[in-house]
């Protein structure tokens, strides 16, 4: 037996539900410091940053599932929707604490949407995120169709790249820990690329 078939083995036994329970504990931690002084002279605004860096985190760890497997057969795929969900929920809740704590003006929301490219790509990327949760079920798979499923899915993809470059651009200069995390976002999907044209080259030789 190979050392990915005995880690394989043992997540099999380890279910995908405490993922939703256990991702909540850093958004809860957030919260409390940012209740208690602990964020800093200006909570809300670390709040927002907090919230979002563990958005692009756990997405980062989704977007490396499908690669883990093909180049190391380690299998985390069941994970990956509880994961997606979650990415979901932290996005949400990074948009309302900026909507509902920081702005708390519609108009003025509306006028960053347009007028700030980092807020106009954060919130296309948060439009592509909702099909992508709502289609996140076994029923709609059943009910679109495993193609049409995967074509929706596809927006996964450039919502973490503007997702990414959001971050990027909202860290004003050149800072390393965003710059980072847009790297490796892109590495993967240069990954999955490269795994497709190898495995289409075999498949024709």
């Amino acid at each position: 037996m190979t050392y990915a078939q005995t880690i394989n083995g043992a997540l099999r036994r380890v279910p995908a539900w405490p993922i939703y329970i256990l991702a909540l504990f850093p958004g809860v931690w957030d919260f409390y410091l940012g209740f208690t002084g602990g964020l800093g002279p200006e909570p809300i605004k670390a709040l927002e940053h907090e919230l979002g860096r563990f958005a692009i985190q756990m997405f980062i760890a989704v977007m490396a599932i499908t690669p883990l497997r093909n180049y190391t057969k380690i299998n985390l795929i069941k994970y990956r929707r509880a994961l997606g969900l979650m990415v979901f929920f932290y996005v949400s809740v990074h948009l309302l604490v900026w909507l509902v704590l920081d702005v708390q003006d519609l108009g003025a929301v509306w006028k960053d949407i347009i007028k700030r490219p980092y807020v106009t790509f954060g919130m296309i990327s948060f439009v592509a995120l909702i099909p992508l949760a709502i289609t996140s079920n076994n029923r709609s798979v059943r009910k679109l169709g495993p193609l049409v499923w995967r074509k929706i899915h596809w927006l996964t993809y450039p919502a973490v790249i503007l997702g990414g470059v959001h971050f990027v651009w909202l860290r004003k200069g050149w800072q390393v820990e965003p710059m980072l995390y847009l790297l490796v976002i892109v590495l993967l999907l240069a990954t999955r690329v490269k795994f497709k044209k190898f495995r289409a080259t075999a498949k024709a030789g």
